[in-house]
């Protein structure tokens, strides 16, 4: 008997799109502003009309192939898809440097990798330095990534392209990490809420944002309609997702569903954040792994200690129903025993019913609308 049903957001309640769009100008913000790597520096602005974003996107993201790779491994954040892709051409021009300028850009990568290093790598590369994206995307189809080896998965890359078998750089690329998840905020939320989404003023000024340009993959009315009969017939319901607490709280208030969804059910990046600070020796607890489905379903009366204790998988499992939109969600359904419906909204659309098919999905929905019938029917299983 299902009585937990608990959603992701991206892909299944709210398009992808303009999540892509600023992972995609984060890339190129990192390769181009002079506040950083400064490649051809007079191509960047923080105000690109649609024409430049749908260009930009189709360049850094090979026409979304390199998006389609790192979801099928399970990477669904985009945080790790701005950092391995700047992280990637970074190395590819670091490659191309005579032996003086690559002798102090060594030395530079001695320090955490923030925007001042950057700045400072930007002075090295000479004026006819070539990007390679394409090449990101052939290596990406001939690795795999987990997101516990995000940083680790760099390391052959270097040794490859820097012919440097020392030492390993984890430490340098984690600030570089933390960057691109910045700079990812600013072009997702804009100036307006910058500084609530991480705590601090944009190094970049100027950016509308897309917070206000949300996308939802079904009439709002609907959706309303969807959570009202969930809760009158007494489900339980939450929100796993990898947005931060602003870009979850603020398109769920317009569109009127905290009536139906309880905040302390609702788990967002930035309680995953915390959790990975206090409990380090635990890795990285965002999807796949099923912490954040986990805090979601116990709700914010169990603190992270509690819900990390629990063992897997759970003995309930069987009455939860997780429904996502990506082999990520698939896998931390399966950690949580839960049942797992796949709704084909997300990037690959409906080519990925047989990619779900063959991993073993319990339902695969063409939209998330159809979770009442499906409830209606299964409910009382």
């Amino acid at each position: 008997m299902i009585q937990t049903v608990l959603f992701d957001i991206d892909g299944v309640l709210l398009s992808e799109e303009r999540c892509f769009d600023s992972s995609a100008l984060a890339v190129w913000e990192l390769l181009h502003s002079p506040n950083y790597l400064g490649i051809h520096p007079e191509t960047f602005t923080p105000t690109p009309d649609e024409p430049t974003i749908r260009k930009i996107r189709s360049d850094v993201f090979c026409n979304d192939e390199v998006l389609k790779l790192l979801k099928s491994q399970g990477l669904n954040s985009n945080w790790d898809m701005v950092f391995l892709t700047f992280s990637y051409q970074l190395i590819h021009v670091l490659s191309g440097l005579d032996c003086e300028a690559l002798s102090r850009a060594m030395e530079i990568l001695e320090s955490p990798l923030g925007d001042g290093q950057l700045r400072q790598l930007s002075l090295l590369l000479p004026d006819d330095i070539q990007l390679d994206y394409g090449s990101f995307a052939h290596q990406l189809s001939l690795v795999r990534i987990s997101k516990d080896e995000i940083f680790e998965v760099l390391h052959p890359i270097w040794r490859m392209k820097m012919k440097d078998t020392d030492k390993e750089r984890t430490e340098s690329f984690r600030r570089l990490w933390e960057l691109s998840r910045e700079i990812f905020q600013e072009w997702y939320v804009g100036d307006s809420f910058i500084e609530m989404s991480i705590g601090k003023k944009a190094r970049q000024g100027g950016k509308k944002g897309f917070l206000q340009e949300e996308i939802p993959l079904a009439a709002v009315e609907d959706f309303n309609h969807m959570f009202k009969w969930m809760s009158s017939q007494g489900f339980r319901i939450g929100i796993g997702t990898g947005r931060p607490a602003v870009e979850t709280f603020e398109p769920f208030r317009v569109m009127g569903l905290l009536n139906w969804v309880p905040s302390e059910c609702i788990t967002t990046s930035d309680e995953v954040l915390e959790a990975e600070t206090l409990f380090p020796n635990q890795g990285a607890l965002g999807k796949p792994h099923p912490y954040t489905y986990l805090q979601s379903y116990f709700g914010k009366e169990k603190s992270a200690g509690e819900v990390l204790q629990y063992k897997l998988p759970l003995e309930e499992g069987e009455s939860i129903l997780i429904v996502g939109d990506s082999v990520a969600d698939y896998y931390a359904a399966q950690a949580i025993g839960a049942r797992f419906a796949a709704v084909l909204t997300g990037l690959n659309g409906r080519d990925a019913r047989g990619e779900f098919e063959k991993l073993g999905a319990d339902y695969i929905l063409n939209n998330v609308l159809e979770i009442v019938p499906l409830l209606s029917g299964i409910g009382q299983q």
